[in-house]
Formats: C-alpha cells, sequence, structure tokens
C-alpha cells in the first residue's frame, strides 16, 4: 500500500524555520516525483515544490523561491522542506504526494496524498 506521511509542522514566529518531513512506503521512492503543497482556509491546494524521480532536479513556486529548499533521503524515503523566514501567509496545511517522474504539473497530476503538517506563522 502506498501511504505517504507528513511531520514537522507546527507554530513559528514571522522569521522562523521549520523543517517538514515526508516519509514514504509502498511504491518504488526513486522511481516518483515528490511534491509539496499546502492549502489554507477557503483556498485551492497549490504547488510549492517538487523534486523529480531520480533527486536531479527540483522546482519551487515563486513565493518560496529563496527560502524553502526541498531535498531527498532515498536510503530513508523521505523528502525534506526546509522552510526559512516564514511569513504569515505561509500559514496552511502542508502536505506531500506522489507524482508522475517530472515536476511541472499540476495538483491533479499528483496521488496518494499524505493526511498533512499544519504550518502557523504568526506576526
Amino acid at each position: 500500500e502506498v501511504q505517504l506521511v507528513e511531520s514537522g509542522g507546527g507554530l513559528v514566529q514571522a522569521g522562523g524555520s521549520l523543517r517538514l518531513s515526508c516519509v514514504a512506503s509502498g511504491f518504488a521512492f526513486d522511481d516518483y516525483a515528490i511534491g509539496w503543497f499546502r492549502q489554507a482556509p477557503g483556498k485551492e491546494r497549490e504547488v510549492v515544490s517538487c523534486i523529480n524521480s531520480g533527486r536531479t532536479a527540483t522546482e519551487y513556486a515563486e513565493f518560496v523561491k529563496g527560502r524553502f529548499i526541498i531535498s531527498s533521503d532515498n536510503d530513508k524515503s523521505t523528502v525534506y522542506l526546509q522552510m526559512n523566514g516564514l511569513k504569515p501567509e505561509d500559514t496552511a496545511v502542508y502536505y506531500c504526494a506522489v507524482g508522475p517522474r517530472y515536476c511541472g504539473g499540476p495538483v491533479a497530476f499528483y496521488d496518494h496524498w499524505g493526511p498533512g503538517t499544519q504550518v502557523t506563522v504568526s506576526s
């Protein structure tokens, strides 16, 4: 059974940092892209970052470029999202999901969503 579980969320002050983890199981981890997404109350789910299969390329949404870093530990089947310089507008539930081999597709291209982890940034 394919399963992804996120962790690492919490409450942080503006300017602070958090590191999210996405632990995957039940599939060939390195054969698929893994994406991070977020959804704030009343808003649609949006792509935050993605790392492709083979872990050779990454992509970031404009609103997190220079602040967030996605990385992978294949031995642990885990993808991380290091979030620095957090802003109140980063407050959302953050999810990871399995995508096709390469990044760049819309949210609908991803599947096997984790339950999410709440990130709250206070001003």
